[in-house]
């Protein structure tokens, strides 16, 4: 994507919120004092100074919850520009499954390698912290994107869009593609993936509003952020659900995985789907009918982000404190909010009439 799409996103971005996520303090290696809360001064970081130069050569490694997810091929791909403004040193590594614990080995070889700062989605919110704080004792500094951990086993997290705002726009678009009442399923990526987790028991929350009443969640599945099972779960759904409305599916792979199904399928045009996907995956399924709309935030943006505040961090710009700002090159300004987070921006909706102005 162009600096000059990422102006134009940017332009439009909201004020920066906060999402604060509660979660207990993950035990071993670098931990806080009892009067610290999320986002206090790390053990790996100092005190800031606002003047600090962003230090050049940093190593920065990019640690996705899998490799060679198109999603994460994205989202990284913007982190690799982004260390290479900053005149840094760039690599990603991962697993190829996105199962519960296949991060720590990574983590731990970063670790060892003397790595300057580690960007990692996590596949589980507490199976990694103990590499993590490894890491951060050894002088690493550790932001989380897309997924978080615990925050206690991470320096910054920053979030794609606040929580509340990702449930509430898919609650919003399934209920207007099957005129508010019906049965619905979702359609989620590992039964442990912290973000979509969190997404849920929103979304969840959201449908027992007055104006969802005559909607009906029978079903949440997981297709394991693989293609194939989420082709074989939505199958599923249709199959234990005759009378099934729409899928939502919050997953990059299993909202592709279930369009394609679905466009070959009697029920296309019968079941709505939407949920989360990027608008390359997606464009033939809402050109022939089969979707109508989704939503996503541009994910070459987040891994950009996610880069640029891992440098300020490293570069002792930043610790991680409420309030703090830093810049993040073409994006702008950005200012960490409560727990240590700092949110990319609100979600883009897509469909038949903008699904060509984008390339990701």
């Amino acid at each position: 994507m162009t600096r000059s799409k990422f102006r134009r996103l940017a332009s439009g971005l909201a004020a920066v919120l906060a999402l604060t996520l509660t979660a207990a303090a993950c035990g071993g290696g670098t931990t806080r004092g009892d009067d610290e809360g999320p986002g206090d001064t790390q053990d790996s970081v100092g005190e800031a100074d606002p003047n600090a130069e962003i230090q050049e050569g940093l190593h920065i490694s990019f640690l996705p919850k899998q490799i060679n997810n198109p999603y994460f091929t994205v989202a990284d791909g913007g982190g690799e520009q982004a260390v290479g403004e900053l005149a840094g040193e760039y690599e990603e590594v991962g697993p190829s499954e996105a199962s519960a614990s296949s991060q720590v080995s990574y983590i731990n070889t970063l670790t060892q390698q003397g790595v300057d700062a580690i960007v990692t989605s996590a596949n589980d919110p507490n199976a990694i912290c103990g590499a993590l704080d490894q890491a951060r004792s050894a002088g690493a500094v550790v932001v989380t994107y897309d997924s978080d951990t615990d925050p206690a086993c991470r320096d910054l997290f920053v979030n794609q869009a606040t929580a509340e705002g990702i449930a509430k726009i898919q609650i919003e678009l399934i209920s207007e593609q099957i005129g508010g009442s019906g049965q619905i399923a979702i359609l989620s990526a590992t039964p442990n993936a912290t973000n979509q987790n969190a997404w849920i028991d929103l979304m969840k929350q959201e449908l027992e509003k007055p104006e969802y009443a005559d909607i009906e969640l029978v079903e949440v599945a997981y297709g394991n952020d693989d293609d194939e099972d989420s082709f074989q779960e939505t199958q599923g759904l249709l199959s234990s659900y005759p009378d099934l409305a729409g899928i939502i599916s919050p997953t990059t792979v299993g909202i592709a995985a279930a369009a394609r199904y679905l466009s070959g399928s009697d029920s296309k045009g019968k079941v709505a789907l939407t949920g989360l996907g990027t608008p390359n995956q997606m464009r033939e399924f809402v050109k022939d009918g089969t979707v109508e709309s989704f939503a996503l935030w541009d994910p070459e943006a987040l891994g950009y982000l996610a880069a640029y505040a891992a440098a300020a961090l490293a570069s002792g710009q930043i610790n991680g404190e409420a309030g703090q700002t830093f810049e993040a090159g073409d994006l702008g300004e950005y200012t960490i909010g409560d727990g240590g987070v700092v949110v990319l921006g609100p979600p883009t909706v897509f469909d038949r009439d903008n699904i060509d102005d984008f390339d990701f």
